[in-house]
Protein backbone atom coordinates (compact mmCIF):
# COMPACT_ATOMS: atom_id res chain seq x y z
CA UNK A 1 0.00 0.00 0.00
CA UNK A 2 1.00 3.55 -0.23
CA UNK A 3 0.20 6.85 1.27
CA UNK A 4 0.87 10.69 0.35
CA UNK A 5 2.93 11.52 3.64
CA UNK A 6 6.40 11.79 3.03
CA UNK A 7 9.11 9.28 3.64
CA UNK A 8 10.56 10.67 6.94
CA UNK A 9 7.16 11.29 8.31
CA UNK A 10 5.88 7.60 7.16
CA UNK A 11 9.37 6.21 8.81
CA UNK A 12 8.33 8.04 12.02
CA UNK A 13 4.94 6.79 11.96
CA UNK A 14 5.84 2.94 11.51
CA UNK A 15 8.67 3.12 14.09
CA UNK A 16 5.52 4.32 16.49
CA UNK A 17 3.48 1.55 15.50
CA UNK A 18 6.64 -0.91 16.03
CA UNK A 19 7.43 -0.23 19.32
CA UNK A 20 4.08 0.42 20.73
CA UNK A 21 3.77 -3.54 18.93
CA UNK A 22 6.15 -5.25 20.53
CA UNK A 23 5.53 -3.31 23.90
CA UNK A 24 2.26 -5.46 23.62
CA UNK A 25 4.00 -9.05 22.82
CA UNK A 26 5.85 -7.78 26.12
CA UNK A 27 9.30 -7.40 24.07
CA UNK A 28 11.72 -5.06 25.34
CA UNK A 29 11.75 -2.25 22.22
CA UNK A 30 14.64 -0.29 23.77
CA UNK A 31 18.08 0.00 22.49
CA UNK A 32 16.81 -0.20 18.47
CA UNK A 33 19.30 0.81 15.90
CA UNK A 34 21.14 -0.49 12.70
CA UNK A 35 22.20 -4.28 13.21
CA UNK A 36 20.81 -7.21 14.93
CA UNK A 37 18.52 -6.22 19.00
CA UNK A 38 18.17 -9.44 21.21
CA UNK A 39 14.57 -8.13 21.97
CA UNK A 40 13.86 -11.03 24.48
CA UNK A 41 15.27 -14.84 24.85
CA UNK A 42 13.30 -16.07 21.77
CA UNK A 43 13.10 -12.94 19.45
CA UNK A 44 15.21 -10.69 17.99
CA UNK A 45 14.87 -7.58 15.45
CA UNK A 46 17.01 -6.76 12.22
CA UNK A 47 16.72 -3.43 11.53
CA UNK A 48 18.91 -1.63 8.12
CA UNK A 49 18.27 1.37 6.17
CA UNK A 50 20.18 2.97 3.40
CA UNK A 51 19.55 6.42 1.17
CA UNK A 52 20.74 7.82 -1.99
CA UNK A 53 20.18 9.14 -5.79
CA UNK A 54 17.80 6.11 -6.05
CA UNK A 55 15.64 6.85 -2.94
CA UNK A 56 15.55 5.77 0.76
CA UNK A 57 14.33 2.77 2.65
CA UNK A 58 13.84 1.58 6.19
CA UNK A 59 13.49 -1.75 7.32
CA UNK A 60 12.69 -3.74 10.17
CA UNK A 61 12.31 -7.71 10.30
CA UNK A 62 11.19 -9.18 13.82
CA UNK A 63 12.20 -13.20 14.25
CA UNK A 64 10.47 -15.70 16.69
CA UNK A 65 11.14 -18.78 17.98
CA UNK A 66 8.99 -19.99 20.70
CA UNK A 67 10.35 -23.53 20.55
CA UNK A 68 13.22 -25.98 19.30
CA UNK A 69 9.45 -27.50 17.27
CA UNK A 70 7.57 -24.64 16.34
CA UNK A 71 9.35 -23.10 13.68
CA UNK A 72 9.97 -18.88 13.12
CA UNK A 73 7.88 -16.89 12.53
CA UNK A 74 9.59 -13.95 10.90
CA UNK A 75 7.84 -10.42 10.45
CA UNK A 76 9.30 -7.69 8.25
CA UNK A 77 8.26 -3.89 7.37
CA UNK A 78 9.65 -2.32 5.16
CA UNK A 79 9.19 1.86 4.48
CA UNK A 80 10.73 2.74 0.77
CA UNK A 81 10.14 6.35 -0.70
CA UNK A 82 8.69 6.49 -4.24
CA UNK A 83 10.14 6.73 -7.55
CA UNK A 84 9.60 9.44 -9.40
CA UNK A 85 6.52 7.99 -11.18
CA UNK A 86 5.04 7.50 -7.72
CA UNK A 87 4.56 11.12 -7.94
CA UNK A 88 5.58 11.96 -4.01
CA UNK A 89 4.21 9.03 -2.74
CA UNK A 90 5.73 6.47 0.33
CA UNK A 91 5.20 2.78 -0.16
CA UNK A 92 5.15 0.46 3.40
CA UNK A 93 5.19 -3.15 3.21
CA UNK A 94 4.29 -5.38 5.94
CA UNK A 95 5.30 -9.41 5.36
CA UNK A 96 4.50 -12.27 7.83
CA UNK A 97 6.08 -16.02 6.96
CA UNK A 98 6.70 -19.22 8.94
CA UNK A 99 9.72 -21.14 8.21
CA UNK A 100 8.96 -24.43 10.14
CA UNK A 101 11.64 -26.19 11.87
CA UNK A 102 12.32 -28.71 9.82
CA UNK A 103 12.58 -29.87 5.99
CA UNK A 104 9.15 -31.51 4.82
CA UNK A 105 6.92 -30.14 7.19
CA UNK A 106 4.35 -27.17 5.56
CA UNK A 107 4.40 -23.28 6.61
CA UNK A 108 1.89 -22.57 9.21
CA UNK A 109 -0.84 -20.30 7.27
CA UNK A 110 -0.28 -16.75 8.70
CA UNK A 111 -2.76 -14.62 9.93
CA UNK A 112 -3.00 -10.98 9.25
CA UNK A 113 -0.21 -9.04 11.88
CA UNK A 114 -1.44 -5.97 14.49
CA UNK A 115 1.17 -3.87 13.54
CA UNK A 116 -0.95 -4.21 10.33
CA UNK A 117 -3.87 -2.97 11.42
CA UNK A 118 -2.38 -0.08 13.81
CA UNK A 119 -0.24 1.18 10.82
CA UNK A 120 -3.64 1.06 8.70
CA UNK A 121 -5.35 3.15 11.25
CA UNK A 122 -2.31 5.56 11.67
CA UNK A 123 -1.70 6.80 7.98
CA UNK A 124 -3.87 7.66 5.36
CA UNK A 125 -3.14 4.52 3.43
CA UNK A 126 -4.56 4.63 -0.19
CA UNK A 127 -4.58 1.79 -3.19
CA UNK A 128 -5.04 3.36 -6.69
CA UNK A 129 -8.23 5.43 -6.20
CA UNK A 130 -9.35 3.55 -2.77
CA UNK A 131 -9.17 4.58 0.84
CA UNK A 132 -7.16 1.64 2.81
CA UNK A 133 -8.61 1.25 6.15
CA UNK A 134 -9.61 -1.57 8.86
CA UNK A 135 -13.24 -0.76 8.79
CA UNK A 136 -15.32 -1.15 5.78
CA UNK A 137 -16.65 2.11 3.93
CA UNK A 138 -20.55 2.01 3.90
CA UNK A 139 -21.82 2.83 0.21
CA UNK A 140 -25.27 4.43 0.82
CA UNK A 141 -26.57 5.94 -2.36
CA UNK A 142 -25.79 6.71 -6.24
CA UNK A 143 -23.32 8.97 -5.56
CA UNK A 144 -21.20 5.89 -3.81
CA UNK A 145 -21.95 3.78 -6.51
CA UNK A 146 -20.52 6.07 -9.12
CA UNK A 147 -17.56 6.28 -6.90
CA UNK A 148 -17.32 2.66 -6.35
CA UNK A 149 -17.33 1.55 -9.54
CA UNK A 150 -14.68 3.75 -10.81
CA UNK A 151 -12.65 2.24 -8.36
CA UNK A 152 -13.30 -1.09 -9.11
CA UNK A 153 -12.87 -0.07 -12.87
CA UNK A 154 -9.39 1.49 -11.92
CA UNK A 155 -6.26 0.35 -14.32
CA UNK A 156 -3.82 1.39 -10.97
CA UNK A 157 -5.70 -0.75 -8.20
CA UNK A 158 -3.56 -3.46 -7.26
CA UNK A 159 -5.95 -5.22 -4.35
CA UNK A 160 -9.06 -6.81 -4.68
CA UNK A 161 -11.87 -5.14 -3.71
CA UNK A 162 -14.83 -6.93 -1.39
CA UNK A 163 -17.97 -6.07 -1.14
CA UNK A 164 -20.47 -7.34 1.54
CA UNK A 165 -24.16 -7.04 1.12
CA UNK A 166 -26.81 -5.95 3.83
CA UNK A 167 -30.07 -8.48 3.21
CA UNK A 168 -32.67 -6.50 2.59
CA UNK A 169 -35.02 -6.19 6.40
CA UNK A 170 -31.87 -6.27 8.15
CA UNK A 171 -30.57 -3.40 10.35
CA UNK A 172 -27.13 -2.74 8.00
CA UNK A 173 -25.43 -1.06 11.59
CA UNK A 174 -26.14 -4.48 13.48
CA UNK A 175 -25.44 -6.43 9.85
CA UNK A 176 -22.42 -5.15 9.56
CA UNK A 177 -21.22 -5.56 13.18
CA UNK A 178 -22.31 -8.99 14.20
CA UNK A 179 -21.47 -10.29 10.30
CA UNK A 180 -19.49 -8.51 7.86
CA UNK A 181 -16.69 -7.42 10.49
CA UNK A 182 -15.54 -11.31 11.86
CA UNK A 183 -16.06 -11.58 8.19
CA UNK A 184 -13.46 -9.77 7.36
CA UNK A 185 -10.79 -9.80 10.52
CA UNK A 186 -8.49 -11.78 7.89
CA UNK A 187 -8.69 -8.45 5.29
CA UNK A 188 -7.12 -6.09 6.83
CA UNK A 189 -4.28 -4.49 4.52
CA UNK A 190 -4.98 -7.28 1.50
CA UNK A 191 -8.47 -5.83 0.86
CA UNK A 192 -10.22 -2.62 0.22
CA UNK A 193 -13.47 -3.14 2.00
CA UNK A 194 -17.21 -1.77 1.74
CA UNK A 195 -20.76 -2.78 2.90
CA UNK A 196 -23.47 -2.11 0.36
CA UNK A 197 -26.59 -0.86 1.56
CA UNK A 198 -29.64 -2.10 0.04
CA UNK A 199 -30.78 1.32 -0.84
CA UNK A 200 -27.48 1.31 -3.76
CA UNK A 201 -28.01 -2.52 -4.80
CA UNK A 202 -30.00 -1.15 -7.41
CA UNK A 203 -27.62 0.60 -9.07
CA UNK A 204 -24.60 -1.48 -8.16
CA UNK A 205 -26.04 -4.16 -10.00
CA UNK A 206 -26.99 -2.34 -12.83
CA UNK A 207 -23.88 -0.68 -13.42
CA UNK A 208 -22.25 -4.39 -13.15
CA UNK A 209 -24.96 -6.21 -14.79
CA UNK A 210 -22.17 -8.99 -15.25
CA UNK A 211 -20.98 -8.75 -11.81
CA UNK A 212 -23.76 -8.39 -9.37
CA UNK A 213 -24.16 -8.89 -5.50
CA UNK A 214 -26.96 -8.77 -3.45
CA UNK A 215 -29.24 -10.98 -0.78
CA UNK A 216 -26.54 -10.75 2.03
CA UNK A 217 -24.10 -12.00 -0.18
CA UNK A 218 -20.46 -11.11 -0.59
CA UNK A 219 -18.08 -10.78 -3.75
CA UNK A 220 -14.72 -10.17 -4.15
CA UNK A 221 -13.55 -8.18 -7.60
CA UNK A 222 -10.12 -8.83 -8.31
CA UNK A 223 -7.80 -5.98 -10.41
CA UNK A 224 -8.44 -5.91 -13.78
CA UNK A 225 -12.46 -6.06 -13.59
CA UNK A 226 -14.17 -5.92 -17.00
CA UNK A 227 -17.84 -4.71 -16.28
CA UNK A 228 -18.61 -4.99 -19.85
CA UNK A 229 -17.71 -8.49 -20.54
CA UNK A 230 -19.69 -11.12 -19.32
CA UNK A 231 -17.05 -13.96 -19.26
CA UNK A 232 -15.09 -11.76 -16.64
CA UNK A 233 -17.64 -12.30 -14.36
CA UNK A 234 -16.01 -15.88 -13.56
CA UNK A 235 -12.71 -14.33 -11.82
CA UNK A 236 -14.86 -12.90 -9.52
CA UNK A 237 -15.92 -15.05 -6.62
CA UNK A 238 -19.10 -14.71 -4.75
CA UNK A 239 -19.78 -16.11 -1.46
CA UNK A 240 -23.49 -17.00 -0.60
CA UNK A 241 -25.62 -15.74 1.90
CA UNK A 242 -25.51 -19.52 3.46
CA UNK A 243 -22.01 -20.04 3.29
CA UNK A 244 -21.42 -16.69 5.37
CA UNK A 245 -24.42 -18.22 8.21
CA UNK A 246 -23.64 -21.79 7.72
CA UNK A 247 -20.43 -20.27 10.07
CA UNK A 248 -18.86 -16.81 10.07
CA UNK A 249 -14.89 -18.28 11.11
CA UNK A 250 -14.90 -20.78 8.16
CA UNK A 251 -16.53 -18.31 5.90
CA UNK A 252 -13.81 -15.92 7.00
CA UNK A 253 -10.89 -18.10 5.98
CA UNK A 254 -12.68 -19.23 2.73
CA UNK A 255 -12.80 -15.30 2.21
CA UNK A 256 -9.35 -14.25 3.14
CA UNK A 257 -7.47 -17.41 0.82
CA UNK A 258 -7.86 -15.29 -2.53
CA UNK A 259 -6.75 -12.05 -1.11
CA UNK A 260 -3.75 -13.70 0.33
CA UNK A 261 -3.08 -15.86 -2.77
CA UNK A 262 -2.71 -12.86 -4.47
CA UNK A 263 -0.49 -10.56 -2.34
CA UNK A 264 1.93 -13.67 -2.39
CA UNK A 265 1.98 -13.97 -6.59
CA UNK A 266 1.38 -10.17 -7.42
CA UNK A 267 4.60 -8.36 -8.46
CA UNK A 268 5.85 -5.81 -5.86
CA UNK A 269 5.53 -2.38 -7.23
CA UNK A 270 8.84 -1.36 -8.67
CA UNK A 271 10.20 1.07 -5.33
CA UNK A 272 9.69 -1.82 -3.40
CA UNK A 273 11.36 -4.61 -5.73
CA UNK A 274 14.39 -2.21 -5.88
CA UNK A 275 14.71 -2.19 -2.27
CA UNK A 276 18.30 -4.83 -1.68
CA UNK A 277 17.91 -8.58 0.30
CA UNK A 278 18.50 -7.98 3.55
CA UNK A 279 22.17 -8.85 5.02
CA UNK A 280 22.27 -9.31 8.43
CA UNK A 281 25.73 -8.38 10.68
CA UNK A 282 26.06 -8.75 13.79
CA UNK A 283 26.12 -5.14 15.91
CA UNK A 284 29.84 -4.22 16.55
CA UNK A 285 31.02 -5.14 20.47
CA UNK A 286 32.92 -2.50 22.10
CA UNK A 287 34.09 -5.06 24.61
CA UNK A 288 37.83 -6.68 23.71
CA UNK A 289 38.01 -9.66 21.52
CA UNK A 290 38.59 -11.61 24.99
CA UNK A 291 37.17 -15.70 24.64
CA UNK A 292 33.86 -14.72 25.62
CA UNK A 293 33.18 -12.00 23.16
CA UNK A 294 34.55 -14.16 20.25
CA UNK A 295 32.02 -17.03 21.48
CA UNK A 296 29.33 -15.15 21.35
CA UNK A 297 29.93 -13.87 17.87
CA UNK A 298 30.69 -17.31 16.64
CA UNK A 299 27.39 -18.10 18.05
CA UNK A 300 25.67 -14.85 16.42
CA UNK A 301 27.73 -15.73 13.43
CA UNK A 302 26.13 -19.71 13.41
CA UNK A 303 22.27 -18.00 14.21
CA UNK A 304 22.70 -15.77 10.48
CA UNK A 305 24.06 -19.02 8.74
CA UNK A 306 20.88 -21.10 9.92
CA UNK A 307 18.66 -18.58 9.16
CA UNK A 308 20.26 -18.46 5.79
CA UNK A 309 19.54 -21.75 4.98
CA UNK A 310 16.25 -21.59 6.11
CA UNK A 311 15.78 -18.82 4.40
CA UNK A 312 17.44 -20.71 0.80
CA UNK A 313 14.69 -23.33 1.71
CA UNK A 314 12.08 -21.35 1.58
CA UNK A 315 12.80 -20.07 -1.69
CA UNK A 316 13.83 -22.99 -3.22
CA UNK A 317 9.94 -24.14 -1.65
CA UNK A 318 8.34 -21.41 -3.85
CA UNK A 319 10.50 -22.59 -6.72
CA UNK A 320 9.21 -25.66 -6.74
CA UNK A 321 5.63 -24.56 -5.96
CA UNK A 322 5.48 -22.05 -8.85
CA UNK A 323 6.90 -24.97 -11.19
CA UNK A 324 3.86 -27.15 -9.81
CA UNK A 325 1.18 -24.28 -10.49
CA UNK A 326 3.18 -23.62 -13.66
CA UNK A 327 2.90 -27.15 -15.02
CA UNK A 328 -0.42 -27.48 -13.97
CA UNK A 329 -1.22 -23.94 -15.90
CA UNK A 330 0.29 -25.39 -18.76
CA UNK A 331 -2.19 -28.50 -18.72
CA UNK A 332 -5.07 -26.53 -18.00
CA UNK A 333 -4.28 -24.57 -20.87
CA UNK A 334 -3.82 -27.15 -23.65
CA UNK A 335 -7.33 -28.75 -22.38
CA UNK A 336 -9.37 -25.38 -22.57
CA UNK A 337 -6.64 -25.33 -26.71
CA UNK A 338 -8.19 -28.84 -27.43
CA UNK A 339 -11.79 -27.75 -25.74
CA UNK A 340 -12.01 -24.16 -28.06
CA UNK A 341 -11.24 -26.31 -31.46
CA UNK A 342 -13.40 -28.50 -30.97
CA UNK A 343 -15.99 -26.07 -29.67
CA UNK A 344 -14.93 -23.83 -32.86
CA UNK A 345 -15.52 -27.15 -35.40
CA UNK A 346 -19.05 -28.18 -33.46
CA UNK A 347 -20.05 -24.31 -33.99
CA UNK A 348 -19.51 -24.34 -37.59
CA UNK A 349 -20.58 -27.37 -38.90
CA UNK A 350 -24.18 -26.39 -36.54
CA UNK A 351 -24.36 -22.99 -38.53
CA UNK A 352 -23.53 -25.05 -41.78
CA UNK A 353 -26.42 -27.12 -40.87
CA UNK A 354 -28.92 -24.12 -39.74
CA UNK A 355 -28.60 -22.29 -42.94
CA UNK A 356 -28.86 -26.15 -44.99
CA UNK A 357 -32.35 -26.51 -43.33
CA UNK A 358 -33.63 -22.75 -43.48
CA UNK A 359 -32.88 -22.65 -47.42
CA UNK A 360 -34.71 -26.39 -47.58
CA UNK A 361 -37.18 -24.24 -45.57
CA UNK A 362 -37.52 -21.20 -47.78
CA UNK A 363 -37.64 -23.61 -50.92
CA UNK A 364 -40.69 -25.51 -49.38
CA UNK A 365 -42.19 -21.88 -48.91
CA UNK A 366 -42.23 -22.40 -44.46
CA UNK A 367 -40.79 -19.04 -44.04
CA UNK A 368 -42.31 -19.28 -40.25
CA UNK A 369 -40.88 -22.53 -39.55
CA UNK A 370 -37.39 -21.46 -40.64
CA UNK A 371 -36.84 -18.06 -38.94
CA UNK A 372 -39.99 -18.34 -35.74
CA UNK A 373 -38.64 -19.33 -32.23
CA UNK A 374 -37.40 -22.46 -31.55
CA UNK A 375 -40.17 -24.90 -29.83
CA UNK A 376 -37.41 -26.35 -27.40
CA UNK A 377 -38.06 -27.20 -23.79
CA UNK A 378 -37.52 -24.62 -21.56
CA UNK A 379 -34.82 -24.93 -19.02
CA UNK A 380 -35.06 -22.79 -15.69
CA UNK A 381 -31.38 -23.31 -14.18
CA UNK A 382 -30.79 -23.45 -10.12
CA UNK A 383 -29.02 -19.98 -8.57
CA UNK A 384 -26.97 -21.60 -6.30
CA UNK A 385 -25.66 -25.20 -5.93
CA UNK A 386 -27.78 -25.16 -2.53
CA UNK A 387 -30.93 -25.14 -4.68
CA UNK A 388 -28.99 -27.69 -7.56
CA UNK A 389 -29.60 -30.24 -4.80
CA UNK A 390 -33.03 -29.21 -3.72
CA UNK A 391 -33.92 -29.44 -7.30
CA UNK A 392 -32.96 -33.15 -8.24
CA UNK A 393 -35.95 -34.16 -6.89
CA UNK A 394 -36.64 -32.96 -10.86
CA UNK A 395 -34.24 -35.91 -12.06
CA UNK A 396 -35.56 -39.12 -11.65
CA UNK A 397 -32.79 -40.94 -12.44
CA UNK A 398 -30.34 -38.82 -10.48
CA UNK A 399 -30.02 -39.12 -6.64
CA UNK A 400 -28.04 -37.00 -4.40
CA UNK A 401 -25.80 -39.54 -2.27
CA UNK A 402 -23.11 -37.35 -0.53
CA UNK A 403 -21.94 -34.88 1.91
CA UNK A 404 -24.77 -31.50 1.33
CA UNK A 405 -22.98 -29.26 3.32
CA UNK A 406 -19.66 -29.82 1.21
CA UNK A 407 -21.98 -29.16 -2.10
CA UNK A 408 -23.08 -26.00 -0.90
CA UNK A 409 -19.95 -25.18 0.04
CA UNK A 410 -18.99 -24.80 -3.80
CA UNK A 411 -21.49 -21.77 -4.24
CA UNK A 412 -18.37 -19.61 -1.95
CA UNK A 413 -16.65 -20.69 -5.01
CA UNK A 414 -18.54 -20.88 -7.85
CA UNK A 415 -18.66 -18.37 -11.02
CA UNK A 416 -21.84 -17.99 -13.05
CA UNK A 417 -21.66 -20.85 -15.67
CA UNK A 418 -20.82 -23.60 -13.52
CA UNK A 419 -24.19 -24.08 -12.65
CA UNK A 420 -25.33 -24.20 -15.75
CA UNK A 421 -22.91 -26.39 -17.39
CA UNK A 422 -23.66 -28.92 -14.16
CA UNK A 423 -27.20 -28.75 -14.59
CA UNK A 424 -26.87 -29.30 -18.52
CA UNK A 425 -24.51 -32.48 -17.73
CA UNK A 426 -27.30 -33.94 -15.25
CA UNK A 427 -29.78 -33.06 -17.47
CA UNK A 428 -28.18 -35.16 -19.79
CA UNK A 429 -26.76 -38.00 -17.82
CA UNK A 430 -30.00 -38.38 -16.66
CA UNK A 431 -32.13 -38.95 -20.51
CA UNK A 432 -28.97 -41.20 -20.88
CA UNK A 433 -29.34 -43.19 -17.46
CA UNK A 434 -33.04 -43.31 -19.09
CA UNK A 435 -32.22 -44.14 -22.47
CA UNK A 436 -29.90 -46.82 -21.40
CA UNK A 437 -32.51 -48.82 -18.66
CA UNK A 438 -35.00 -48.91 -21.33
CA UNK A 439 -32.44 -50.25 -24.10
CA UNK A 440 -32.42 -47.05 -26.24
CA UNK A 441 -28.56 -46.50 -25.86
CA UNK A 442 -26.09 -47.59 -27.31
CA UNK A 443 -22.83 -46.87 -27.02
CA UNK A 444 -20.95 -44.37 -24.73
CA UNK A 445 -22.06 -41.06 -23.20
CA UNK A 446 -19.73 -39.33 -25.39
CA UNK A 447 -20.81 -41.17 -28.64
CA UNK A 448 -24.07 -40.09 -27.00
CA UNK A 449 -23.21 -36.33 -26.70
CA UNK A 450 -21.92 -37.07 -30.44
CA UNK A 451 -25.00 -38.56 -32.20
CA UNK A 452 -28.76 -36.96 -32.65
CA UNK A 453 -30.32 -39.08 -29.49
CA UNK A 454 -28.97 -36.42 -26.97
CA UNK A 455 -31.96 -34.60 -28.25
CA UNK A 456 -33.55 -32.17 -25.80
CA UNK A 457 -30.81 -32.02 -23.69
CA UNK A 458 -27.62 -31.96 -25.14
CA UNK A 459 -23.87 -31.79 -23.68
CA UNK A 460 -20.95 -30.61 -25.59
CA UNK A 461 -18.81 -33.64 -26.48
CA UNK A 462 -15.43 -31.06 -26.08
CA UNK A 463 -16.47 -31.42 -22.43
CA UNK A 464 -16.73 -35.17 -22.12
CA UNK A 465 -13.52 -36.80 -21.56
CA UNK A 466 -13.52 -40.72 -21.69
CA UNK A 467 -9.99 -41.26 -20.10
CA UNK A 468 -7.61 -39.48 -17.49
CA UNK A 469 -3.85 -38.29 -18.68
CA UNK A 470 -1.35 -40.47 -18.79
CA UNK A 471 0.11 -38.46 -15.51
CA UNK A 472 -3.10 -39.17 -13.51
CA UNK A 473 -3.27 -42.77 -14.58
CA UNK A 474 0.33 -43.92 -14.07
CA UNK A 475 0.32 -42.32 -10.80
CA UNK A 476 -0.45 -44.03 -8.12
CA UNK A 477 -1.59 -41.56 -5.54
CA UNK A 478 -3.74 -39.80 -8.32
CA UNK A 479 -5.10 -43.06 -9.80
CA UNK A 480 -5.93 -44.11 -6.25
CA UNK A 481 -7.84 -41.61 -5.61
CA UNK A 482 -9.81 -42.53 -8.65
CA UNK A 483 -10.48 -45.73 -7.21
CA UNK A 484 -13.65 -45.23 -6.07
CA UNK A 485 -16.68 -47.60 -4.50
CA UNK A 486 -19.00 -49.04 -6.70
CA UNK A 487 -21.72 -51.74 -6.01
CA UNK A 488 -20.12 -55.14 -5.90
CA UNK A 489 -22.21 -56.42 -9.06
CA UNK A 490 -20.50 -54.05 -10.79
CA UNK A 491 -16.93 -54.88 -9.76
CA UNK A 492 -16.16 -57.78 -7.26
CA UNK A 493 -13.54 -55.49 -4.93
CA UNK A 494 -16.45 -52.37 -5.22
CA UNK A 495 -13.75 -50.01 -6.68
CA UNK A 496 -12.79 -48.87 -9.77
CA UNK A 497 -10.86 -46.69 -11.20
CA UNK A 498 -13.31 -44.03 -12.93
CA UNK A 499 -11.44 -41.70 -15.36
CA UNK A 500 -13.83 -40.67 -17.71
CA UNK A 501 -15.30 -37.07 -16.62
CA UNK A 502 -17.44 -33.73 -17.60
CA UNK A 503 -15.20 -30.99 -17.67
CA UNK A 504 -17.92 -28.57 -15.73
CA UNK A 505 -15.56 -25.62 -15.39
CA UNK A 506 -12.62 -23.93 -13.77
CA UNK A 507 -11.29 -20.27 -11.98
CA UNK A 508 -10.47 -19.84 -8.74
CA UNK A 509 -9.05 -22.23 -7.00
CA UNK A 510 -10.90 -25.29 -7.87
CA UNK A 511 -12.29 -27.17 -11.07
CA UNK A 512 -15.16 -29.04 -11.47
CA UNK A 513 -15.40 -32.62 -12.84
CA UNK A 514 -18.00 -35.18 -13.06
CA UNK A 515 -16.39 -38.44 -13.59
CA UNK A 516 -18.50 -41.41 -14.33
CA UNK A 517 -17.83 -45.11 -15.07
CA UNK A 518 -19.59 -48.21 -17.65
CA UNK A 519 -19.46 -51.35 -16.76
CA UNK A 520 -19.32 -52.20 -20.39
CA UNK A 521 -21.44 -53.29 -23.16
CA UNK A 522 -24.93 -55.24 -22.92
CA UNK A 523 -28.63 -54.68 -21.23
CA UNK A 524 -26.78 -55.43 -17.66
CA UNK A 525 -24.27 -52.35 -17.85
CA UNK A 526 -24.02 -49.78 -15.11
CA UNK A 527 -22.88 -46.52 -15.46
CA UNK A 528 -21.31 -44.94 -12.42
CA UNK A 529 -20.04 -40.90 -11.77
CA UNK A 530 -18.28 -38.70 -9.55
CA UNK A 531 -18.61 -35.26 -9.44
CA UNK A 532 -15.05 -33.81 -8.42
CA UNK A 533 -14.11 -30.14 -7.50
CA UNK A 534 -10.64 -30.47 -8.15
CA UNK A 535 -8.01 -28.91 -6.54
CA UNK A 536 -4.21 -29.19 -5.40
CA UNK A 537 -5.49 -32.52 -3.36
CA UNK A 538 -8.02 -34.67 -5.01
CA UNK A 539 -8.98 -35.96 -1.50
CA UNK A 540 -12.92 -37.30 -1.96
CA UNK A 541 -15.55 -35.36 -0.46
CA UNK A 542 -19.08 -35.76 -1.80
CA UNK A 543 -21.09 -37.55 -4.46
CA UNK A 544 -23.56 -37.58 -6.64
CA UNK A 545 -24.95 -40.20 -8.74
CA UNK A 546 -27.70 -40.52 -11.82
CA UNK A 547 -29.42 -44.23 -11.59
CA UNK A 548 -32.76 -46.18 -10.89
CA UNK A 549 -31.23 -46.54 -7.55
CA UNK A 550 -28.71 -44.85 -4.79
CA UNK A 551 -26.64 -45.39 -2.21
CA UNK A 552 -25.46 -42.89 -0.17
CA UNK A 553 -22.07 -41.75 1.58
CA UNK A 554 -22.79 -43.42 5.72
CA UNK A 555 -25.63 -45.67 4.02
CA UNK A 556 -28.14 -43.28 4.08
CA UNK A 557 -30.36 -43.35 0.97
CA UNK A 558 -31.76 -40.11 -0.24
CA UNK A 559 -33.88 -41.05 -2.80
CA UNK A 560 -34.67 -45.00 -3.70
CA UNK A 561 -36.75 -45.44 -7.17
CA UNK A 562 -38.77 -48.29 -7.79
CA UNK A 563 -37.45 -51.83 -8.98
CA UNK A 564 -33.62 -51.02 -7.16
CA UNK A 565 -30.97 -53.33 -5.54
CA UNK A 566 -29.40 -50.43 -2.59
CA UNK A 567 -25.88 -51.53 -1.95
CA UNK A 568 -23.59 -50.11 0.37
CA UNK A 569 -20.11 -48.29 -0.16
CA UNK A 570 -17.44 -47.60 1.98
CA UNK A 571 -16.77 -43.85 1.77
CA UNK A 572 -18.97 -43.08 -1.14
CA UNK A 573 -21.85 -43.49 -2.68
CA UNK A 574 -23.11 -45.17 -5.75
CA UNK A 575 -26.23 -46.42 -7.54
CA UNK A 576 -27.08 -50.07 -8.54
CA UNK A 577 -29.54 -51.07 -11.04
CA UNK A 578 -29.85 -54.06 -13.23
CA UNK A 579 -30.99 -52.16 -16.09
CA UNK A 580 -29.63 -48.57 -17.10
CA UNK A 581 -26.91 -46.13 -15.67
CA UNK A 582 -25.99 -44.71 -12.44
CA UNK A 583 -23.82 -41.66 -12.15
CA UNK A 584 -22.28 -40.50 -8.82
CA UNK A 585 -21.16 -36.90 -7.92
CA UNK A 586 -18.15 -36.67 -5.52
CA UNK A 587 -16.17 -33.26 -4.21
CA UNK A 588 -12.40 -33.61 -4.47
CA UNK A 589 -10.17 -30.25 -2.80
Amino acid sequence: MSTESDYVDTCGIAERELIEWLKSKRYDPSGLDEGRTEIAAHATLDRDSESGRKGAYSRWRMRETPSATSGTWQSTLVVRSGLPEDKGRTWVQVDIEHQPASVGEFPTPANTPGIARSLLDALEARDGQADVTTTPAFVEDDDDVDDLVEELCDANRRMPVVIATVPYGKDPDDWSRTVVEPLFRNLHGLAVLYVLMPAAQAKFNRELEYHPVFGGGVRTYVPGLDPAWKPDAQRHPVMSRRTIEAGTRRAAAILAALPQRLALRHALPAALLSVPRQRTRPRPSSDGADLAQLRTDNAALTSLLNEAEQAEAARVNEINDLYAELAKTERGSDDLRGENEELYDKFQESQRLIRFLRERLEEAGEFATAYGPVDAPSITYPETFADLLDRLKELPFIAFTGNAKITRGLDSQSVDNWLNVAWDGLLALNQFAEASANGKASGDFLSWCKSEESGDFPFPAAKVAMRESDTVAKNGKLRTERMLPVPVAVDAGGRVFMQAHLKIGGGNTVAPRLHFYEDGPGPERSTSATWARTCATHSPEHGMVCRRSLLCRGGTPVVQLPDTNLTKGAHSSRLTAKAGRVTSLESRT
